[in-house]
């Protein structure tokens, strides 16, 4: 009896021991599962880590969806006297190359940097996402300049401030609240890079201002491809300025652009991106519709981007 009563004490020992037991195990093995989770997210995961909004899974595709092709690439032959050091012009919606220059040379790209920028801006935040402004704001450069530090604003001034006057301080105050700091949204502009396969391209910045911000005019036009099916990116850039409600004395935010086509007036323009360092060049991405088409030119270090994206652009459009 006593050898049965042991037992007894014995196994409701152990089973007591195993219920307490039990919550542990369950622990260890969940905290094994998230660690390898962690171990696997790629940057392009990680973009919202910072406290902005997350990337949704698949909505950054792991090949570009937007190639080109360059079968027509001879389309018109434009005749320019001094000729931009690389230059594309495509059908925006069919990737149709219709004339090319040196269109796979490295580049430095200047504030062309910010298209990508824009694009996983836009995938991580929502327009009024609240976005707060770091107290300790450094930047060099083109810039909104009126960023109220250490106050949250929303993320669509921002945007525009990025897209409309080329803000490298909105560029960096994005990339902040998007990936918690630059290296790590930097790290995320490569992992988007080479996972589109755009081999020309590399990042060092957020904005353009580093010289090792490098690409090429066919890596420029898929991403202006991309932009423009993003609604938030194709609003703003086809705008010569805006005014935002924002913190600031009188309750505004006035922006005014310098694309050089809007500029000019030139008919059917509709976007996208000038840049300019001293390493790059004049640069600039032109986008215009008319007849139905939309058609798009790359240049990069040209002379006087205004009349040769113009003239570019004539050509095309005369070209069925």
């Amino acid at each position: 009896m006593r050898g049965r009563s042991r037992r007894r004490r014995s196994g409701s020992r152990l089973a007591l021991a195993l219920i307490l037991l039990a919550p542990i195990a369950v622990a260890a093995v969940l905290w094994a599962y998230l660690s390898d989770e962690r171990a696997t997210v790629t940057p392009i995961a990680s973009v919202g880590t910072g406290g902005g909004g997350a990337i949704e899974d698949g909505s950054l595709q792991p090949r570009s969806p937007a190639p080109l092709s360059f079968e027509t690439a001879g389309a018109f032959d434009p005749g320019l006297r001094k000729r931009p050091r690389a230059a594309l012009v495509f059908d925006v919606d069919s990737g149709d190359v219709l004339y090319r220059r040196h269109e796979r040379r490295v580049l430095p790209i200047a504030s062309l940097t910010k298209i990508m920028t824009a694009l996983l801006v836009t995938q991580a935040t929502q327009p009024r996402d609240p976005v707060r402004i770091p107290k300790r704001l450094r930047y060099e450069g083109s810039a909104v300049g009126l960023l109220p530090k250490g106050r949250r604003v929303r993320a669509e001034p921002l945007l525009g401030g990025l897209m409309i006057v080329s803000g490298n301080d909105a560029a960096v105050a994005l990339a902040e609240h998007v990936s918690g700091g630059e290296h790590a949204f930097v790290a995320s502009m490569n992992e988007t890079a080479r996972l589109w396969d755009l081999e020309c391209t590399s990042f060092a910045s957020p904005h353009g201002l580093d010289r090792r911000d490098r690409s090429c005019a066919t890596d420029l036009a898929v991403l202006t491809r991309l932009a423009m099916r993003e609604p938030r990116i194709a609003r703003l850039a086809r705008r010569s300025s805006a005014a935002f409600r924002f913190p600031i004395a009188g309750g505004k935010l006035y922006l005014s652009g310098h694309n050089p086509l809007i500029r000019a007036g030139y008919r059917g323009t509709i976007g996208l991106k000038t840049g300019y360092t001293d390493a790059a060049g004049r640069c600039f991405v032109g986008v215009a519709r008319r007849g139905g088409r939309t058609l798009g030119v790359v240049l990069l270090d040209s002379f006087d981007p205004g009349p040769q994206a113009a003239k570019l652009l004539d050509h095309a459009f005369a070209t069925r």
